[in-house]
């Protein structure tokens, strides 16, 4: 964060209804107006659906509409329910709830339950992997801690699909699921961990959802109650909604219809845990009369980025494709995204954590770059290669900013500066608000500059140091804030959850980087088996996982780098490829198939010539890559097919067994050997591309010029299904050089 930033941290409260409309585009005003009936939000990423969702609930505050108190908001994660809390509150807004499923569901169960059942309610069990564990050792299963995790995740994803212990192995067929043991084993373990927690009198996180709808469900005067209280819902990031949740919601509203949804079906990507975009895409089934809004000017990326996100989406298949929303940016040019291929994980690393140092250098701050990759084991090689060349990190998902201890110390100390600081000799030299936050913050570990490496040291001063970036831009947009201000402002946002940007380049997983942004972003490990996953099986699956992709493209606002290693480690062998999904999106690769360049076309993403499958011109050999699988080639005999030897042929069988008669007739015309008037390799690559025109079949390697003044008519009248027309080729003389040079591929 800069001082440049203030007027958007700490904004103006506006003075009127009519003024929190300001700076919407229509779309979005759109959104903002309509406060009645059923309303659906289409939203492409970067295209400002929490700003259009947190204008609407305030301008029907601001306007008298809606009360405050009256208004639930959820969403899904503690982070985006903070955000949405602190928007409110610049808006004028701050009564609102915004609130996560669980926490609003928990709220209502600590408050019902003595009436509905009596008593406290259960206490909440924190982790339930160790319950897990006991139980599977009850029922003499053994687990490993990858079995141990998964059967975790599947009890999960029971519960929140409303799937009993006893229907689990009939549910799990159902879903074309892949349990991670036999389903009737996992079934025994999820049984007995129910009965272990009613022993033991907890309850665990899906159990919250769960009772709160039992209570909604079997105490009407309750369910009224609530409806009493909520007389408005907004519902954020609606794709990921699970049919728990959607139970829960549906009981929230009764026979009433003021619910406003918000979502993207391209942004899927935890049905693992249950959610499903069935929902969202069954909104306007549900309620015919609804209003729905699509947003696809993306404020956030550039063309380029937008660009490539748009045609990852056009290779999509399934239903969320049908409904995929194709992006226009609203921002000027930027740098095209990068593509780099490393030899191994360790280089990759090390020349990622050399861009990011010169793109600091360059004038992008590390707060503003992340390392996004598929699961969180390949962190590890990036934290390293980062520390190494003396750029500062931090990794998503550790706790919760002002949970951390030294925020904790710091707010202790700053109050009581705040409190006593006239009497404190600290102070004395401290001339503003910030020299002030400085001079205190110091006692807690805070310097100037940052300590050297990484570790605990550096994660607490970059903890302290957001907390000064944040007086500077506080004193900045409140020019004579006291540290009394300041204090109260930290109070506000540490209820909100709104936290400070923390210095330093971001590490996460695709899936933690959900709902995030920054300027630069480096998208690492694609390679096939990681993205996609290698245990994504179905149709289905692989197509979350180039929805994954997508969300890890989409995070960028200007930079974008891509990059795959070839092995995993230094001297090991080089068989890995880039994944598919950047088939045909990325120069010198072509689609894998004519249907794929052609979806490619529409989306605007094919590079150069590309066109049906084969059709690579040689313009494209620097370096060559595979036309399939877009791994770089250095075998001749692939290079002249332009695809690995494995990836799978668009081979005409028929016609090459006709080319390869007609080779035969010719040789012997010629007294020559076959190969000398073409090779296998490029009779192959002919009976795969079936050129139509002579240019066609120049493009084709192992047919120069020569060849195609000699061979031409003839090869292309076998691949249009007729016969050559009679005669002897003109003498090859010595033999051609591209014979020669490739004799050995016979």
């Amino acid at each position: 964060m800069t001082a440049a930033s203030d007027s958007s941290l700490f904004p103006q409260v506006p003075d009127s209804a009519d003024a929190v409309l300001d700076g919407l585009d229509p779309e979005q005003r759109e959104v903002a107006t309509a406060l009645h009936g059923p309303v659906c939000v289409l939203a492409g990423a970067g295209t400002g659906k929490t700003r259009a969702i947190t204008h609407r609930i305030a301008y029907g505050v601001r306007a008298g509409i809606l009360q405050p108190a009256s208004v639930l908001a959820v969403t899904f994660t503690a982070r985006a329910a903070g955000e949405m809390r602190g928007r409110l509150r610049q808006l004028g807004a701050g009564g609102v709830q915004a609130r996560t499923f669980h926490s609003a569901a928990l709220r209502q169960l600590q408050f019902f339950w003595p009436k509905a059942v009596g008593g406290e309610v259960p206490r909440l069990l924190e982790r339930k992997i160790q319950l897990v564990a006991e139980a599977a050792a009850r029922c003499r299963i053994r687990l490993d801690r990858n079995e141990l995790r998964d059967v975790t995740a599947e009890i999960e994803w029971s519960k929140v699909t409303q799937t009993v212990p006893a229907d689990y192995p009939a549910a799990v067929a159902k879903a074309g699921r892949e349990a991670p043991r036999d389903p009737a084993e996992v079934g025994q373990v999820y049984t007995m961990y129910e009965q272990l927690k009613r022993d033991r009198g907890v309850i665990d996180f899906e159990d919250v959802l769960l009772l709160t709808v039992g209570v909604l469900q079997d105490r009407h005067d309750i369910a009224e109650q609530i409806r009493a209280q909520y007389q408005h819902f907004v519902v954020d990031e609606y794709q990921d909604v699970s049919p728990l949740q959607q139970r829960l919601l549906d009981l929230w509203l009764g026979e009433r219809d003021a619910l406003c949804v918000v979502g993207d079906a391209s942004q899927t990507i935890y049905s693992f845990t249950g959610a499903t975009p069935d929902h969202l895409l069954n909104f306007r089934t549900r309620h015919p009369r609804a209003t729905v809004v699509k947003l696809v000017r993306d404020y956030r990326s550039t063309p380029q980025v937008v660009h490539l996100a748009n045609g990852l989406l056009t290779q999509a298949s399934g239903r969320a494709a049908e409904h995929r929303l194709e992006l226009v940016s609203q921002r000027e040019a930027g740098p095209e995204p990068a593509y780099v291929e490393y030899a191994d994980e360790p280089a990759e690393a090390e020349g990622t954590a050399r861009r990011i140092r010169d793109l600091i250098a360059s004038g992008v701050s590390a707060g503003e770059i992340a390392v996004l990759f598929r699961i969180n084991a390949q962190s590890e090689v990036y934290e390293q290669a980062l520390a190494d060349v003396g750029v500062p990190y931090q990794l998503r998902g550790a706790e919760r900013f002002f949970e951390r201890p030294e925020v904790r110390e710091a707010g202790v100390a700053l109050r009581s500066a705040a409190r006593f600081g006239g009497n404190d000799a600290l102070l004395d030299d401290a001339v503003d608000l910030p020299s002030q936050v400085r001079a205190v913050l110091s006692t807690k570990g805070w310097t100037g500059e940052p300590p050297a490496g990484s570790g605990a040291v550096r994660d607490r001063w970059e903890s302290l140091a957001a907390l000064v970036r944040l007086a500077e831009d506080f004193a900045g947009a409140r020019p004579g804030s006291s540290l009394a201000d300041l204090v109260a402002e930290l109070d506000e946002r540490a209820h909100a959850q709104h936290a400070p940007t923390v210095e330093g380049v971001t590490l996460a997983s695709l899936h933690a980087a959900k709902g995030l942004e920054w300027d630069a972003v480096f998208l690492v490990g694609l390679t096939e088996g990681m993205m996609p996953i290698t245990y994504a099986k179905t149709d289905e699956q692989v197509e979350e996982e180039r929805r994954l992709l997508y969300v890890g493209v989409t995070r960028a606002r200007r930079h974008l780098g891509l990059s795959w290693s070839l092995a995993r480690s230094p001297g090991g062998r080089a068989n890995r490829r880039a994944s598919r999904f950047l088939n045909g999106l990325r120069p010198g690769a072509g689609g894998g198939t004519a249907r794929r360049a052609a979806g490619a076309a529409a989306g605007g993403v094919e590079r150069g010539a590309g066109g049906v499958a084969g059709s690579v011109r040689r313009r494209d050999r620097s370096p060559a890559r595979c036309r399939v699988c877009g791994r770089t080639l250095t075998d001749a005999g692939e290079m002249k097919l332009m695809r690995c030897e494995d990836c799978p042929s668009d081979l005409d069988e028929a016609l090459y067994e006709r080319l390869r008669d007609w080779r035969a007739e010719q040789a012997g015309r010629l007294g020559q050997p076959a190969f000398c008037v073409f090779t296998d390799k490029t009779l192959m690559a002919i009976a795969e591309a079936v050129p139509g025109t002579a240019g066609e079949l120049a493009g084709i390697s192992g047919v120069g010029r020569r060849k195609l003044d000699r061979f031409g008519a003839d090869v292309l009248a076998l691949c249009a299904g007729e016969e050559p027309a009679d005669g002897c080729a003109d003498d090859l003389g010595e033999g051609s050089g591209e014979a020669a040079e490739n004799s050995s591929e016979k």
